[in-house]
């Protein structure tokens, strides 16, 4: 079904090529019965004597024939997750409430690898290494027409990234409208919950191993003046981590990667909150210096806390999500891994 080849071992071929034929079998039109995707998510199997990472594909391709959905992949640390992820052989659902920001890192995956073919009567084109999807991460039904799109492409999933988040700056005495505040938790708490527990059916009725990865943030664990909103609904996202890592137990692990602040290739940091921030710290700027200059200044000034010393980049946390969702650290749940350059403040106590 895939528009490029992929040297996989049999056992595991078989169960790809089962779990595609299933998907594109699928009998749909103007409506897709619930019935019709757990029908296509039972019919995969576990590939008998296959013991992931023990080939020699699976030492080149660590993620070989894994359907992995990145939400937040229109932008910042998602889009980057999902150019990592590729990379190691993985079909990319390029997820993000901003549809046409996915489909152009699903399109930009496609440039490189080449397309897959379509699902007919499903509007789904071109699922071989990447297609985009829509989804809105507050509400649990545009969550299921996530997955079950995902289904009709690949037949079932392996692993989620939920890399989306939101920050609503304060005003001068420090405080967000009620709205924004629940807004805040929404997406940074209550979404992620949502994504895994709607997941969780599917990896039980698939009854394979998964990997869930949510994005939390090193000022979970740091108190500061004016964002108190963001980091307290990162401190809650902190602990969903190990609640959801024993509720989805053994079946899937669940971890997190806590970020400290990633500016550059940020959609959080559009060129007025850059501006806002070079000057409350006193940062000096002019408004005629390009967008580029003024993220630069405000990366390294946030990298000078640091012990690195050095900006901290979408690409070094991609690296994270890709050793959590591989097997690399198979062993590993309930945890949180920060890629913060060694911010002393964050350090747990």
């Amino acid at each position: 079904m895939l528009g490029v080849v992929v040297h996989v071992p049999v056992e595991e071929a078989d169960k790809r090529t089962e779990r595609e034929g299933a998907a594109a079998e699928a009998e749909v039109g103007d409506e897709i019965l619930q019935a019709d995707v757990l029908r296509v998510v039972a019919e995969k199997e576990e590939p008998a004597g296959v013991k992931r990472g023990e080939s020699d594909q699976r030492e080149h391709d660590p993620l070989a024939g894994r359907v992995v959905i990145v939400i937040g992949a229109g932008s910042g640390i998602g889009r980057e997750t999902a150019l990592r992820l590729v990379r190691e052989g993985a079909q990319i659902v390029c997820a993000d409430l901003n549809l046409e920001a996915a489909q152009k890192t699903a399109d930009e995956i496609l440039a490189k690898t080449g397309l897959g073919i379509g699902v007919a009567g499903t509007g789904i084109s071109g699922c071989g290494p990447a297609i985009a999807a829509q989804v809105d991460i507050t509400k649990r039904e545009s969550i299921r027409a996530m997955f079950d799109r995902v289904i009709l492409a690949y037949g079932g999933l392996d692993a989620i990234a939920v890399t989306a988040g939101i920050f609503v700056p304060s005003d001068t005495m420090g405080h967000i409208p009620d709205d924004k505040w629940a807004l805040t938790y929404a997406i940074n708490v209550t979404g992620s919950y949502l994504v895994a527990d709607e997941a969780a059916k599917i990896f039980r009725e698939q009854g394979l191993r998964g990997a869930i990865v949510l994005t939390t943030s090193a000022n979970a664990a740091v108190a500061k003046k004016g964002s108190v909103a963001y980091d307290t609904s990162k401190a809650a996202a902190n602990h969903l981590v190990r609640e959801l890592a024993i509720e989805l137990s053994p079946l899937v692990r669940v971890n997190g990667v806590a970020p400290a602040t990633v500016v550059q290739g940020s959609a959080m940091f559009p060129r007025d909150r850059v501006i806002g921030s070079l000057a409350k710290y006193g940062i000096a700027y002019s408004d005629r210096e390009s967008d580029e200059s003024l993220t630069a200044k405000l990366a390294q000034f946030y990298a000078d806390r640091t012990l690195t010393k050095a900006p901290i980049t979408p690409a070094d946390q991609a690296e994270a999500y890709f050793l959590l969702l591989s097997d690399r650290l198979s062993k590993t749940t309930g945890q949180i891994v920060t890629i913060d350059g060694g911010l002393v403040e964050a350090f747990l106590r």
